[in-house]
Parts: structure tokens; C-alpha cells; sequence
């Protein structure tokens, strides 16, 4: 079978002149080798094209393809992630991972939550700053935890994430709509220990690979997964795989919960903490999870709990092979 592969390089756009945070969710030259070498051992022809732009230049030439493996994450606009995957729906096209609906909202983590809130799946009380003038309608208890709204990879969070007082939301809010220029969202601060939860399949027959801790080493930002904690987990994080049960099951559960909710499709990843009580709750979602062998979350709680890459990608892709049509 013949397989595009649509991804963001990250290098390609540290070459246009982004920084380091600003490219921080694309993907790394190695992660798409090692999709192609996958898909090469699977029996099938992969083929780059590239960012949205190479495909829409590729399919303004006729070009096709039987499938295409997307992980393009998009540069700009609330829609970013759902892009390619709406413009191969137009022709068609048969894609991996879910489509520009679930996309669409998933990156949007306010909506997202009143989805799950709503849903009656365990989440932090929260609010959305779109302006200064809404910080007068912040009802929480301190302490508060704020990030942007619509970023991945740790951007915009790190050690002064948590704010204990109004003044320190105030000037974190501020600093944060300087930098990202995009609405903030704002919950309350969970304590407790932190866990995602990694899953493969579609509606029934999703299930998941299994479930890490997230431990903060000495040296790390205390208190949260940060883009600096992300970008040097080697030295600043230790995982661990999740074994004690019923902790294991009830964030499984909950991570179950909320994926088959959002009618996630092939694979994706769900981030969870507990609460002062060790409850666990939904903090967020992520259904184009990072591939990378080595580096990434989805791979790495994977290995941890006994499943290597290849098993891994060919969950990934038998699900998305239920699309295509004979």
C-alpha cells in the first residue's frame, strides 16, 4: 500500500528563522525515519510529502495516495491541527489518527473540558481568560495553575505556572498573552502525582498500552511537566510505569472515558493528575501524540509497560486500515 506521510519538520522551520518553543511540537527528522522504517517493515510504500502547503501542491499535481500517516500539527490558526485532515477529507483521502473535528476541539483545552465536565469525567474547575477585564470574574481557590489554551509540548508553561495570589495571576496572564497572543486557561492547581495514560484503537476497540508516572527529578521545575522538563526529560524526569492497582485502573478508566467521548480515532495519548483526595483527574488530551521512539510519551509509557515501538505502530495502523476501502 502506498502511505503519504504529512508531518512539520522542526528543523525546516528553525531554518525560516522560529525559535527553539516556537517549533517545540514539531517533529525531529529521526521520528519520521523511523515511521518510514516502520511502514517499510509493515509491507507497505511510504512516501513523504511534507506540510500542508507540499500537500496542496502535491494534490493540485494529481497526486494520490492509499493512505496517508498524519502528524502535522499545523503553524498557525485555532484550526491548525485539523488542516490536513479536513483537506484530505475533501479528496477523500483516507488518513491515520482522528479527524478535523476532534481536532479541532481538542486543541481548544476550554472546550475540551466542558466537553469532559460536562460528561460527568473528573476534571479541575477552570476558567477562560480571553482579555485582562475577565480576570475580575476568576472564582477559584488559590492556588491556580495557567497556560495557554491552545499549545502542546510544555509551551508556555513553567515554574511560575502556579500562582498563589491574585497579583501573581495577574502578571502571569500578562506575560503569557505577550508571548502567545491566544486566550489562557486557568484551573485549579492539583497536587497530587501525575500519569498519562497511552491508548490505541477506535470506539470499542480502543484500548490502552498502558500507563507511566511522570516523576520530577532534583534539577527539574517543580510542580509541572514543563516545555524545559519535556525538552531535557533525560535528565530532568524519571518514568515510571504505573503498576499499583486500583490507581492503574481508575486512570485507565478515566483516560477510556474520555478518548472513546471524543471519538478519538487510532491512537493518542491522555494526560492525567490526582487531587489533594488521590483522585484522578483529566488535565488533558493529546490525539496526535508524538512518535518519536526514544523521546516521546506514547512510545516511551509503551516500552515501559511492554510494548515496543513496531507492536505499537501496527495498532496504530491496523486501526486506520479499517478506513480504507477495499
Amino acid at each position: 500500500m502506498n502511505i503519504g506521510i504529512t508531518y512539520d519538520l522542526r528543523s525546516d522551520y528553525l531554518k525560516m528563522g522560529y525559535s527553539e518553543e516556537e517549533t517545540a511540537e514539531f517533529d525531529r527528522e529521526d521520528t519520521i525515519e523511523a515511521i518510514e522504517q516502520a511502514l517499510h517493515t509493515l509491507g507497505h510504500q511510504p512516501e513523504r510529502i511534507g506540510h500542508i502547503k507540499q500537500l496542496v501542491d502535491l494534490l493540485g499535481k494529481g497526486k494520490r495516495w492509499d493512505l496517508v500517516f498524519n502528524i502535522s500539527e499545523g503553524l498557525y490558526g485555532t484550526g491548525r491541527e485539523a488542516q490536513v485532515p479536513a483537506l484530505l477529507d475533501a479528496y477523500r483521502i483516507p488518513y491515520v489518527f482522528s479527524g478535523p473535528l476532534v481536532l479541532a476541539l481538542t486543541l481548544d483545552k476550554g472546550l475540551t473540558k466542558r466537553v469532559i465536565r460536562d460528561a460527568g469525567l473528573a476534571t479541575p474547575e477552570f476558567h477562560v481568560l480571553r482579555s485582562p477585564k475577565d480576570l475580575d470574574e476568576i472564582a477559584l481557590s488559590y492556588p491556580l495553575f495557567v497556560k495557554p489554551m491552545l499549545e502542546g509540548t510544555g509551551k508556555g508553561i513553567d515554574g511560575k505556572s502556579i500562582v498563589n495570589n491574585p497579583q501573581e495571576l495577574s502578571a502571569r496572564c500578562q506575560e503569557l498573552w505577550e508571548n502567545f497572543n491566544q486566550p489562557l486557561l486557568v484551573e485549579s492547581y492539583l497536587s497530587g502525582r501525575e500519569f498519562t495514560t497511552g491508548i490505541t484503537g477506535t470506539g470499542a476497540q480502543a484500548t490502552t498500552t498502558g500507563t507511566m508516572e511522570i516523576i520530577l527529578l532534583e534539577d527539574a521545575e517543580s510542580g509541572v511537566y514543563s516545555y524545559k522538563n519535556k525538552e531535557d526529560c533525560e535528565r530532568l524526569i524519571e518514568y515510571k510505569a504505573l503498576t499499583e492497582q486500583p490507581l492503574k485502573q481508575q486512570c485507565e478508566s478515566l483516560a477510556l472515558g474520555a478518548y472513546k467521548l471524543l471519538n478519538c480515532e487510532d491512537g493518542g495519548r491522555v494526560d492525567i493528575r490526582l487531587d489533594s483526595r488521590g483522585i484522578p483527574n483529566f488535565i488533558e488530551i493529546n490525539p496526535l501524540a508524538g512518535l518519536h521512539p526514544e523521546h516521546s510519551d506514547l512510545p516511551i509509557l509503551s516500552r515501559l509497560n511492554g510494548m515496543n515501538y513496531m507492536e505499537l505502530m501496527t495498532r496504530i495502523l491496523t486501526s486506520a486500515l479499517q478506513k480504507v476501502k477495499p
